[in-house]
């Protein structure tokens, strides 16, 4: 009777917010909610239990979750929220370190910032 002992192994991943946060065109509470209402645990949606936690903090959200769990999920999930409330246009997705995502701005206005300079 050897039970090999299993030590659950957890993921933490983070998605910083601070960007657009620090600007007020994005809501931290609301995407917190977004994701709370939208991940799939076990096949069904909204479905948390004690596998998966989702927590608020400040300019983040931190995400707790047992093994079979992915990080591409979590952009998957953050583009959607991104497209909902049509921000897409203005932020992307980016991956900073293996376990953090960061939301950024396009640099679009680099050539505007140029010809301002001249003057």
């Amino acid at each position: 009777m050897s039970k090999s002992a299993k030590k659950k192994e957890v993921k933490k991943f983070t998605i910083d917010c601070s960007n657009p946060c620090g600007d007020d065109i994005f809501d931290i509470k609301l995407f917190g909610d977004f994701l709370k209402t939208r991940v799939k645990v076990d096949g069904k949606t909204g479905n948390l239990g004690e596998k998966v936690e989702i927590a608020v903090d400040g300019t983040s959200v931190s995400v707790k979750a047992d093994a079979p769990f992915s990080k591409r999920y979590l952009k998957y999930l953050t583009k959607k929220y991104l497209k909902k409330h049509d921000l897409r246009e203005y932020l992307h997705v980016i991956a900073s370190d293996p376990t953090t995502y960061e939301l950024r701005y396009f640099n679009i206005d680099q050539m505007d910032d140029d010809d301002g300079d001249d003057e």
